[in-house]
């Protein structure tokens, strides 16, 4: 500590300077140019909190919600629910992976039993292009370390010195006696294999450290190549010049009045075209969800600010443990055009108007009162092959189409192919019964129209009045 206190005496002028210009490099709102942020996080606890959302800024620190602030993708694997997930782009651009903890509070899981025997696997969802994501799947992280009860919020970095990726997480197990969180990490090229887990970050005594992000630091800031933040009854701040080196204590955020008891998730988010940095702070302990800190050293816990609530707005859904992507422009152009906020909407029987279109195990038809509302919610996108058409993506399962196959509806996940676009597209005409409604003429079997018959959802040729009546729909919140 009297090394720390001998440094930030020497810097006390430069913190100065540092706390006069950083305000001045956060790009202001109506002057934003370029790429913004993509912020991937969960929302709360709750089978519906506890999924993948997609949030985005132009400045780094006023943040506006993805798909109308609804789920981008579902776990369907493990728990059904996942927490604290990190995005992880390859070097080169062309891969991207979603890790996150398979876990579900509230839903068929509390917290004692999460601790200390939950799932442990991590989930991985893959994709070429940031918009179209393989379906999720497991990966066993924690199943080789002995008493290994859990796998908690997992994090990526790559490691050009092994060219691939360190692989990190927290898992409570008995080690030397003492039952603890600690943070193991592990080598992979594919998220699919990894090496033996080792220790990687190991507290002193019975405390814990649970939440871990590590950042690069361009040369010219502070004396450290990697600094990251870790979650351990402190937000304390660490440095190397190597991932898997030796690091060194830096001191933590408790100057500032963020300790553990209040804050954990740390998400580190560089400022684009300036060495200045927000690290983001899930308020726990409140409920209050993420709030930025902002610093112009990462290594330096003099020179972190936090900032009025006035200087920030996270947007309409709570933002909780998650990463921060700095896109290109390319690829923010992809995902924003993927996940616009389109209405939620409901597809109601002309002929029976109790009943709505609705998704069951998969299977579409029409019903009353259903329940959960959102089986029978769809947002109408533009339409997957064609122009001037629809398709129908599932509210509560994204990535989710209303697709026929073999003249029967199922709702079906988009594999990416031709096949699924065309089966999953449609033209909205003017009602069949009903020039005030809607019809829905299939794009690849233009003779054929969405209908229901003995109210399972079918495609069929209309040849009749009745035909008409099973065919025609209101689109309606």
């Amino acid at each position: 500590m009297s090394a720390l206190r001998a440094r930030l005496s020497a810097t006390v002028l430069a913190v100065c300077l540092l706390f006069t210009g950083l305000a001045s490099a956060v790009p202001q709102r109506a002057a934003a140019a370029g790429p913004g942020y993509l912020m991937v996080h969960f929302t709360g606890d709750g089978a519906a909190g506890q999924q993948m959302y997609l949030s985005h800024s132009t400045d780094g620190v006023h943040w506006n919600d993805l798909n109308g602030g609804g789920m981008v993708l579902r776990s369907t694997v493990g728990t059904q629910g996942v927490r604290d997930p990190a995005l992880v782009r390859s070097p080169d651009g062309s891969r991207y992976w979603i890790i996150a903890t398979d876990l579900c509070i509230g839903c068929g899981q509390n917290w004692d039993q999460a601790v200390n025997n939950a799932s442990r696997n991590l989930v991985v969802w893959e994709s070429g292009d940031l918009v179209t994501w393989s379906q999720p799947r497991l990966l066993n992280v924690a199943g080789a370390i002995p008493d290994g009860r859990n796998a908690w919020a997992p994090e990526a970095i790559w490691d050009p010195a092994t060219n691939d990726y360190v692989l990190y997480w927290a898992t409570n197990a008995t080690l030397n006696g003492v039952l603890k969180h600690r943070i193991y990490a592990a080598r992979t090229s594919d998220f699919r294999t990894i090496t033996t887990p080792q220790v990687y970050i190991d507290r002193p005594g019975t405390q814990n450290v649970i939440d871990t992000q590590i950042i690069e630091v361009p040369s010219g800031v502070g004396n450290f190549r990697y600094v990251r933040a870790s979650g351990d009854g402190q937000i304390t701040l660490e440095g190397s010049n190597s991932i898997l080196g030796t690091w060194t204590n830096l001191g933590n955020l408790s100057g500032i009045g963020l300790t553990g008891s209040q804050v954990e998730g740390p998400m580190w988010m560089k400022f684009n075209g300036t060495n200045k940095w927000a690290l983001y702070l899930d308020q726990y302990a409140s409920g209050g969800g993420y709030m930025p800190v902002l610093t112009a050293d990462p290594s330096n816990p003099a020179v972190y600010q936090r900032q009025a609530s006035s200087d920030y707005n996270m947007g309409g859904t709570k933002k909780r443990h998650g990463w921060i992507l700095n896109p290109t422009a390319a690829e923010e152009s992809r995902v924003l055009a993927r996940w616009p906020s389109t209405p939620a909407q409901r597809l109601q029987s002309f002929n029976f108007q109790d009943r709505y279109v609705r998704h069951t195990d998969f299977d579409v038809r029409i019903d009353p009162s259903v329940s959960p509302a959102d089986d029978s919610r769809f947002r109408l996108r533009t339409g997957l092959a064609g122009s001037g058409t629809v398709s129908f993506e599932s509210v509560n399962f994204p990535g989710y189409f209303l697709r026929h196959s073999n003249f029967d509806f199922r709702l079906a996940y988009n594999d990416g192919s031709s096949q699924f676009a065309q089966d999953a597209t449609f033209r909205q005409v003017a009602g069949l019964a009903d020039s005030t409604w809607s019809s829905f003429q299939s794009y690849n079997y233009p003779d054929r129209y969405i209908r229901h018959y003995a109210y399972e959802l079918k495609l069929d040729p209309i040849t009749t009045a009745t035909g008409r009546g099973d065919a025609t729909f209101r689109v309606t919140s």
